[in-house]
């Protein structure tokens, strides 16, 4: 491909990303970028060169060897629930931008180990981002040169003219200019995140798509593959799985990227400083593993595909890309290159923001610019911090360019990513046991990572460098002065662990031993243990906040005050200390600072300057007094309580509001009820007065009258029947309800035409129907039920009765009509009367309610109508019930099982 061609799309790819980056800055509060997918595919930063070409270059000359890569991560997924939250929150509560911050936090703002932590990480992360560097530049000339040999040319003479050089210049000015934007550490990095979830997402899709294409299309299947490979010279190597020896080996590996998982700088920064909710981590769970499971399906497949079609002749990490240029697929070559691409940028971009902010919160600020930050204003601190991390990010990038160049040509993806993992994971003691042993002390840190250090570097890194600088390797084979129990490679006799797997235990046995040994020399001083406390016990002091801090001495508000302008600016510090008295309870004229305020003071300066020259800064103004341990206990102890004391009336108190509101939803309930059976009782005795009044009067006009004509004494019996009638049916549904809700009720089931039964219900009303000149359709089909008809009937009598109450004279409408299912059918009766209040729509069901929203002066019935149809359906195994939101009128639904 034409050297200009992939230049212009490398340049237009890096267009759409800044493109992308802006757009979630802009659109930070969207669903679109704040969601637990984007997260999760974030964490995808894992995946860089490393995974997209080392792991094929691995498979390809010792099978499995690759997968404890990814066995770690999967592994650690499941406890990202337990162990990834409670950093998370200590983060979060301490405003902790980096694991610099983190690890010297923990162990009492200690400047030395912050600025340890740091160079370990510089050490480890800086041929990592080499190795991406070197991902590029071959892969690029392999596409330009369009080599299906893979044969690597040494590169340019000259770095201006070294196509390397110009995109690790624009990899620094896309990570310094969205990585950068305020000096406060932990803003979030919305643009970095979301374009690292996309990268995430491009090149696990190409990896796919070159996966498919080489299993599929190059070859006749996974079956063919595997048949073809078994007749290959190395096919055990390729094939199987360790012995026991090995075994240790894929363990060894397996812890190592474990720990790589948590503490890899962009790891950390993903992982925690950029996490915006807790919950995400129920996803991560899952989908993380997942994600990696997709990466590695094919990895096996396109190594074996190359071993076969390519061999040796060229360089088995490029697999992925020389396959499909040997085949004349030179789409696809530009697609692979691509996905690489993405795999390099995310992590060099979010690798050196991190590897930025631990460099100037640790290292440059606190041993070089404190003092000019004491003088200066605050834009000028502001300018200086910003300047400062952009100045960080140019030169690890070109630092990284010049370790590439002049070390890492020959060395292999899978080589240098793995010595990375080795000396980043000597932070592993001083970090996780730290947060479960609160008798951890600095000192114990200090001596654990120097020593795993020295360690790594002689059974590791030295044997290398010889042989790389001086072709010897008689140092490996003899040992020192030919002192054989000191063989790096088979340091005290262990001979059967790879040098990798080797170097990992034996600085571990060291670091922890270390660790353990120099922190329980001493008790430590008070600073350290207030946070060890804070760590080890972070679910109980959290609550309390700053008042899990120690503190003793003399500080004044408006020295802190000052400070803090110096760095925040004035608008930002007073909103910041209102917010702080507000919570507390405290006047805003207060003039001495207690520990709190101190500690609260130190927190909003971390973001800015890091935890080690907050401490500084604040000591500086505070006349701090020396505390003893015991005293420290005694403190942490009576904060302890507090806490319980505290949560146990919070509990109280949140359970006796929920009494006071179910008392006060219950009374208003009972009023109501109270007033609804006085508004029954009144109909009920009016109903019944009034055909007892009625019989009485004709009885007794019947008696005195003698003389009365044989017509009208038929009249009055008749009058007479018709008002016992009348009583006898109140008096029914009155026992109706009553009969219904004691279950006493015996139906009569049986099949029936439910057409049937609701044209007899018509029938029954069509006297009302016809006096307000009402239109009832009804478009129910004819199908068998099996119910007791008498009662389904008056249930449908009951429902037109309302309907025709509610709607308008002549103009009303009822429409009855079924839908069928399966297991049910729902019938519906519909009208456009006047509908229910929405005062209403809770009670109608209960039986002694009537609506005020009738079309009559006086309510009309006793209020059992509805209440009896909830009784009779609920009786068959279905239920009753109204839509809320209809826009005129009412619509009743009777379910009924078939």
């Amino acid at each position: 491909m034409n050297n200009y061609v992939l230049i212009t799309i490398i340049i237009f790819y890096l267009v759409m990303l800044f493109f992308i980056a802006f757009w979630a800055e802009k659109n930070s509060k969207s669903k679109w970028i704040n969601n637990p997918i984007v997260y999760t595919l974030s964490l995808g930063v894992f995946c860089s060169a490393w995974t997209y070409y080392g792991s094929v270059g691995v498979a390809s000359t010792s099978g499995a060897e690759f997968l404890p890569t990814y066995l770690g991560p999967v592994i650690a997924s499941p406890i990202f629930i337990v162990l990834l939250r409670k950093i998370m929150r200590i983060s979060k509560h301490q405003r902790v931008a980096s694991i610099a911050d983190f690890i010297s936090l923990r162990y009492g703002n200690n400047r030395f180990i912050g600025a340890l932590v740091t160079i370990t990480c510089l050490i480890a992360i800086l041929p990592y981002i080499s190795l991406q560097l070197k991902a590029i530049s071959e892969t690029y000339e392999i596409i330009t040169l369009d080599s299906s040999s893979g044969k690597i040319l040494t590169g340019s003479e000259s770095i201006f003219t070294d196509s390397t050089f110009y995109i690790a210049v624009l990899l620094a000015i896309f990570a310094s200019f969205f990585g950068t934007q305020t000096a406060d550490t932990t803003d979030k990095h919305i643009g970095i995140v979301t374009t690292v979830a996309f990268e995430s997402i491009i090149k696990l899709l190409f990896f796919l798509i070159i996966g498919v294409y080489v299993t599929f299309f190059i070859f006749d299947g996974t079956e063919d593959i595997y048949n073809q490979i078994s007749q290959f010279k190395d096919v055990d190597t390729l094939t199987t799985f360790p012995d026991v020896y090995g075994g240790f080996n894929w363990f060894y590996m397996t812890v190592i990227s474990f720990v790589a998982v948590f503490l890899l700088p962009r790891q950390f920064q993903m992982m925690v400083v950029e996490n915006d909710r807790e919950r995400y981590l129920k996803y991560v769970i899952w989908l993380f593993p997942l994600y990696l499971l997709l990466f590695n399906l094919f990895v096996i497949f396109i190594a074996w595909g190359g071993n076969l079609s390519i061999g040796d002749t060229a360089n088995p990490d490029y697999y992925t890309i020389l396959l499909p240029l040997k085949n004349g697929n030179i789409v696809l070559s530009l697609l692979v290159f691509l996905g690489g691409f993405s795999a390099v940028i995310s992590m060099v971009v979010v690798s050196t923001i991190a590897l930025s902010t631990m460099l100037s919160n640790n290292v440059i600020i606190p041993y070089g610019y404190l003092e000019v930050f004491r003088n200066t204003e605050t834009e000028r601190n502001n300018k200086y911090i910003k300047n400062i991390r952009r100045f960080s990010v140019f030169s690890l990038i070109i630092a990284a360019y010049l370790f590439y160049v002049n070390f890492s040509r020959e060395l292999s993806l899978f080589s240098i990513g793995y010595i990375s993992f080795v000396i980043i994971a000597q932070l592993a003691p001083s970090f996780f046991i730290g947060l479960y042993w609160n008798r951890g002390a600095a000192r114990g840190a200090k001596a654990g990572i120097i020593i795993g250090l020295v360690v790594t570097f002689y059974s590791l890194i030295l044997p290398l460098i010889l042989n790389g600088f001086f072709n010897t390797n008689s140092f490996v084979e003899e040992g020192p002065f030919g002192i054989g129990l000191l063989r790096p490679y088979q340091l005290f006799g262990i001979d059967f662990l790879n040098p990798i797997a080797h170097a990992f235990f034996w600085s571990m046995f060291f670091n922890v031993a270390a660790y353990l040994s120099f922190s329980l020399m001493g008790s430590g001083n008070y600073r350290e243990r207030n946070y060890a406390e804070m760590f080890v016990r972070s679910s109980n002091y959290s609550d309390l906040q700053e008042g899990a801090y120690v503190w003793k001495g003399e500080a004044y508000v408006s020295d802190l005050r000052r400070i803090l302008e110096r760095f925040l600016g004035v608008s930002k510090t007073e909103r910041a200390l209102e917010l702080f008295y507000k919570k507390y309870d405290l006047p805003k004229d207060t003039v001495m600072a207690d520990a709190k305020l101190v500690n609260f003071s130190e927190k909003l300066l971390i973001g800015s300057i890091g935890s080690s020259s907050a401490r500084i800064i604040i000591s500086n103004v505070v006349k701090e007094e020396p505390v003893s341990l015991p005293e420290v206990l005694q403190i942490l102890e009576e904060s302890k309580e507090t806490i319980i004391t505290n949560q146990f009336l919070k509990d109280k108190s949140e359970q006796l509001t929920r009494l006071t509101a179910d008392l006060k939803r219950a009374n208003e309930e009972l009023i109501f009820q109270d007033k609804q059976k006085d508004e029954f009782l009144d109909t009920v005795s009016h109903e019944l007065k009034t055909p007892i009044t009625a019989i009485k009067a004709s009885a007794e006009i019947l008696i005195d009258d003698d003389e009365m004509s044989l017509e009208m004494r038929e009249r009055f019996l008749n009058n007479i029947v018709e008002d016992t009638e009348r009583l006898s049916k109140l008096i029914h549904n009155i026992l109706d309800v009553e009969k219904l809700s004691s279950g006493r009720e015996q139906l009569v089931i049986k099949e029936y035409d439910i057409l049937k039964t609701i044209e007899e219900a018509i029938h029954f009303v069509t006297a009302e129907v016809n006096c307000k000149k009402v239109t009832i359709f009804n478009v129910v089909p004819p199908m068998s039920l099996k119910y007791d008809e008498d009662r389904i009937i008056q249930v449908f009598i009951n429902l037109l009765s309302n309907a025709i109450k509610f709607v308008d004279e002549s103009t009303g409408e009822i429409k009855i009509y079924l839908e069928n299912f399966p297991e049910y059918v729902l019938i519906y009766v519909e009208d456009n009367g006047k509908g229910i209040p929405k005062e209403d729509f809770n009670y109608i069901f209960d039986k002694f309610y009537q609506s005020k929203n009738q079309n009559t002066k006086k309510p009309l019935g006793s209020g059992f109508g509805l209440a009896i149809c909830k009784h009779i359906v609920e009786s068959h195994g279905g239920s009753i019930w109204a839509y809320e939101f209809v826009e005129k009128g009412a619509n009743f639904v009777v379910k009924l099982p078939r």
